[in-house]
């Protein structure tokens, strides 16, 4: 017990870093420390103010001032996105702003079909905000600007990240990605040859990307139904996440960064081998932490909830007693990414979820191996591992 008090200390002194020292202000409200957070400090509980119940596929339910919320089904595990409807007016033409999408699928577009014709009072679309490039968020994009003739708005190298993954071997699947996987301890040549041929992944979902766009970046303001709307970035997660925050309605549609009871994956990447994700979300976490406590979030999966406070301190405690496993693990004995899937996950997972689970473990590898704590090699058997 000593040993995983003394990890959870060394993550306090590294996380109370990341909030002293990268915090650029979205309001003047002051935050407790994160110290203080991971040690167990009082904060206001959660809370659904709609209910726990989802709004109905194919219909809205209105959650503030001119902003509706809709949902749409998943061929996942994670079976739902939410996506956003907003009263909009641009150039004194009345009409909506919608933000993500939801995959390209025929069962999707039926029910934006019976959207547009039962809830948008006879208003066309105005534009489409993607929050990222993501399958589920980004997927129907493409038919929705051209059925409406929108522009997209979303971050420069979310739009380029997707018209990479578009069109290459990227982190979603193919020979890049099941030699990564292999290297890094999965041996399931079943699982590694299905991987390898698994490269339209990411177009079965996302068949187009539009051509143009328009650039959203951190801090930007947006006039959203004569509301302003910040942007706010965020990392770990995708390349160049944007979330919406508008202080006049109390209201932050946070996409994947904020996620009411599970926590967003944040994996390393065949297309970006090195990076440290599990950094950079933590790092992306200050700017939610400052606002305020009556701020309802909107998350893209789950129900909207009263708490953010509280849901930023629970994510960091996730990490951290992630951290601290791993860690552990790695002064016990030389680890690779597999080799930790079976101390960070507690059940047996399909091939689906191996290949994010594989990028988690990683990326809590690698807040380590970036810190100096652990050191990385090639054993003999050609895997990567980590270890002291």
């Amino acid at each position: 017990m000593r040993s995983i008090s003394l990890f959870h200390s060394i993550i306090r002194e590294n996380i109370q870093l990341l909030t002293t020292t990268y915090l650029i202000p979205l309001t003047s409200r002051s935050i407790p420390p994160v110290s203080s957070a991971i040690s167990g400090a009082a904060t206001p509980p959660i809370e659904y103010p709609f209910g726990t119940h989802p709004v109905s596929a194919g219909h809205t339910q209105c959650i503030a001032q001119g902003v509706y919320w809709i949902r749409m089904p998943l061929p996942f595990a994670l079976d739902h996105i939410n996506l956003w409807l907003i009263e909009d007016c641009i150039e004194d033409l009345q009409g909506w702003t919608l933000i993500d999408c939801g995959i390209d699928s025929n069962m999707t577009r039926d029910l934006w079909e019976q959207i547009f014709a039962q809830h948008l009072n006879n208003k066309p679309l105005l534009r489409v905000i993607a929050t990222h490039m993501h399958p589920d968020h980004l997927g129907n994009a493409h038919w929705i600007c051209e059925r409406f003739k929108l522009n997209l708005w979303m971050s420069g190298t979310e739009f380029y990240a997707a018209h990479h993954a578009l069109n290459g071997d990227t982190g979603f699947g193919g020979t890049l990605v099941s030699e990564f996987m292999a290297s890094h301890g999965l041996r399931n040549e079943e699982w590694l040859s299905i991987i390898g041929n698994r490269s339209n992944t990411y177009s079965s979902m996302v068949p187009k990307v539009p051509a143009k766009f328009i650039q959203l970046k951190h801090n930007q303001l947006i006039d959203i139904g004569g509301h302003q709307w910040q942007c706010i970035e965020g990392f770990g997660h995708s390349p160049e996440h944007i979330a919406l925050y508008s202080p006049d309605l109390d209201l932050l549609i946070s996409g994947d960064m904020l996620l009411p009871k599970i926590s967003t994956n944040v994996s390393v990447w065949a297309s970006a081998p090195e990076s440290n994700p599990v950094h950079d979300f933590l790092e992306s976490l200050t700017y939610f932490e400052k606002l305020p406590a009556q701020t309802t979030v909107c998350p893209s999966h789950g129900i909207p909830f009263l708490g953010i406070g509280r849901r930023v301190n629970e994510l960091r405690v996730h990490h951290a007693d992630r951290l601290a496993e791993v860690l552990q693990a790695c002064r016990s004995a030389p680890q690779c990414a597999h080799d930790v899937i079976k101390i960070m996950f507690k059940r047996e997972l399909d091939l689906h979820q191996i290949t994010f689970a594989m990028g988690e473990a990683l990326a809590h590898l690698h807040w380590w191996w970036h810190k100096g704590e652990v050191k990385r090699f090639h054993s003999e058997d050609q895997i990567i591992r980590f270890g002291i």
